[in-house]
């Protein structure tokens, strides 16, 4: 559907600018902004994953609390008619282009490699990880040449909620450039950004992706165990210092690759100063004997899990509250909120996050719109937020979640071990013949939570 010459948030919509996987980007015009502007929209139509919109709420909360030269400056964000993002739009192009013109140059390759972890480094030390470096994600700002990161709808911040974590147990990212350790479900590490890096760097001067681009998690877990073709037995023209620091952003253990982006643009720029070891010589991969024993042995098994910078803090537990947006009755509601703010008193460092399951069938296949065209899972988190509300809870001490699942108690239970909940709110079933039948959600959670529970009940 057509939204040029829409109002969005003050921001009038222009053509669009790009269509991607998760998102649509617009031209937009405001009065009050002579500089040229993107918005952003998420696809919302029959079928799109889920991931779309939870992706795009994490870019709601991050965008906003990024600040420099490599991001785009966010001006504003919002929730009605449709979530939506508005932000500078930096003259430039992404390296999607040059993926047509490959290999390039070593040092050509090299000063990209070096502005975009100029770019990293920026972030990292604003406490975020991007997760999904790709060539479509750099734009080569025109003015200066330096490196913009755009899309971080599956990034890493560490002073938020990390919403595509707690949601979704597959790893999300683009194949090809996920580190070993984000394949895993681990995210935080400012070094699988360097992987990432290293990935490109290998494409740009191979024509070759180091492990392919594989589809399925047993293709993707490959990497864990099977070392790349080093890029000079692929393109003799890579110099040998060149090949030492892809090869070092490729290691599997983080603790492997450099110790920071800072330090990879250095080595980068300063290519006689990299110290050589037998990485840079090599034009094999290793026997298929490292690769099993990798493979099969456990004392070869990669160590992956490194002290995470954005590890959760004892004192700063998670509060749940499970709302059932299609049986509530709004004395019922008032009394869930009344609950929550005491239990949310009593621990004032907590997250609050508001919980609700989106019922899918077990056997027919399943809509995502409603019968009036709107996407159910996004007028779940409309009614969430609506409900949270009088809450008056700042932005970072409560997110939301639809949880898509066959049975609301499960996907509740999963939801409290996945994620440590501490405590866990919910309404019970009304009595009637639902409750007879089918039982008590309530009282399943309460009999099987990980933590502790309240249950409340209206007095009849």
């Amino acid at each position: 559907m057509s939204r040029e010459g829409e109002v969005i948030g003050g921001f009038t919509l222009g053509p669009v600018a790009h269509r991607g996987g998760m998102a649509i980007l617009h031209e937009a015009t405001h009065p009050d902004h002579a500089l040229p502007i993107l918005v952003k929209l998420p696809r919302l139509a029959e079928g799109e994953d889920p991931a779309a919109i939870v992706s795009f709420e994490m870019e709601q909360m991050i965008l906003p609390r990024l600040s420099g030269p490599h991001a785009p400056r966010c001006l504003g964000t919002g929730h009605l008619p449709v979530p939506w993002i508005a932000m500078e739009r930096i003259a430039g192009q992404s390296l999607l282009p040059m993926l047509d013109r490959l290999p390039r140059p070593p040092e050509e390759v090299a000063q990209i490699g070096a502005r975009i972890a100029d770019a990293l480094d920026s972030l990292h030390r604003q406490g975020l990880v991007h997760l999904d470096l790709k060539p479509s994600n750099v734009i080569v700002a025109a003015e200066d040449g330096r490196a913009v990161l755009v899309d971080y709808g599956l990034s890493h911040h560490a002073s938020l909620p990390d919403l595509m974590e707690e949601e979704f147990r597959l790893p999300y990212g683009t194949a090809p450039y996920m580190a070993p350790e984000q394949v895993m479900g681990i995210r935080g590490d400012p070094a699988s950004d360097l992987f990432a890096l290293g990935s490109l760097m290998y494409f740009f001067v191979t024509d070759l992706r180091p492990f392919g681009d594989p589809q399925r998690l047993s293709g993707l877990k490959r990497r864990l165990w099977w070392d790349p073709k080093p890029p000079r037995a692929l393109n003799p023209a890579v110099p040998p210092w060149l090949q030492e620091i892809i090869l070092r952003c490729l290691e599997v253990e983080p603790a492997k690759r450099h110790p920071s982006a800072a330090q990879l643009a250095l080595d980068l720029r300063n290519p006689a100063a990299v110290p050589l070891t037998a990485r840079a010589e090599r034009l094999a991969r290793d026997p298929w004997s490292a690769r099993i024993r990798r493979r099969f042995h456990p004392d070869h098994r990669p160590r992956l899990q490194r002290e995470r910078p954005s590890a959760p803090q004892a004192d700063a537990p998670i509060v749940a509250v499970a709302v059932d947006l299609d049986n509530i009755s709004a004395e019922l509601a008032e009394a869930l909120r009344r609950n929550v703010a005491l239990v949310l008193s009593a621990l004032p460092g907590a997250r609050l996050a508001c919980l609700n399951v989106l019922r899918t069938n077990l056997l027919r296949p399943d809509t995502t719109l409603d019968g009036s065209g709107r996407n159910k899972h996004l007028q779940r988190l409309l009614e969430l937020r609506h409900w949270a509300e009088a809450l008056r809870l700042p932005e970072e001490r409560v997110t939301h979640h639809v949880l898509e699942a066959t049975g609301a108690a499960a996907a509740l239970l999963d939801y409290a071990e996945a994620n440590r909940v501490d405590h866990l709110v919910l309404g019970a079933r009304a009595d009637g013949i639902g409750r007879r039948v089918l039982g008590s959600v309530s009282a399943e959670v309460a009999r099987d939570a990980p933590c502790s529970v309240t249950v409340v009940r209206l007095r009849s």
